[in-house]
Parts: C-alpha cells; sequence; structure tokens
C-alpha cells in the first residue's frame, strides 16, 4: 500500500498551502512558508508519509521521509 505524500506549494492566489499528493484541493492554506512547512511535518508524521516542500518556481527544494524507510542508511564505523 502506498502512503500519500504531503505537498508544501506556493498557492496561486497568495501565500503556502499543504496537498496531498494528487489532489487537486489544498488541504489547508497559510500566510507564509514556513506556517505550511510546520503543519505539513507534522500531518507527514502522523500519516508516516513524506514531505516535499517546493520553492516558488515549483520545483523540489527539499524532501523528508517520516515513514518506514526500505534502506535506512548504515553506521560507517
Amino acid at each position: 500500500m502506498s502512503k500519500v505524500s504531503k505537498h508544501v506549494v506556493p498557492n496561486p492566489s497568495g501565500g503556502w498551502s499543504v496537498k496531498n499528493s494528487g489532489a487537486s484541493r489544498a488541504s489547508k492554506t497559510f500566510e507564509t512558508r514556513q506556517q505550511a512547512i510546520s503543519y505539513g511535518r507534522d500531518a507527514a508524521k502522523k500519516s508516516r508519509a513524506e514531505l516535499y516542500i517546493h520553492g516558488r518556481d515549483g520545483t523540489i527544494k527539499n524532501k523528508n521521509s517520516y515513514g518506514s524507510d526500505p534502506l535506512p542508511p548504515r553506521d560507517k564505523k
């Protein structure tokens, strides 16, 4: 079962929105990017999903995974 990822995207009417992947409507809209990131991070942690943070131009600037990673980093000791 694939988890729905969360995306922090610029809102065309101003501000920033948090959307689920594949959704046409935003889950919630905020005035600042930082507020949207904070809400998106909490939502991604609750649903154990990935969070994609987009820039004003629409490109992905940052990505965080809050689910179970099939290839976790290994200690290099």
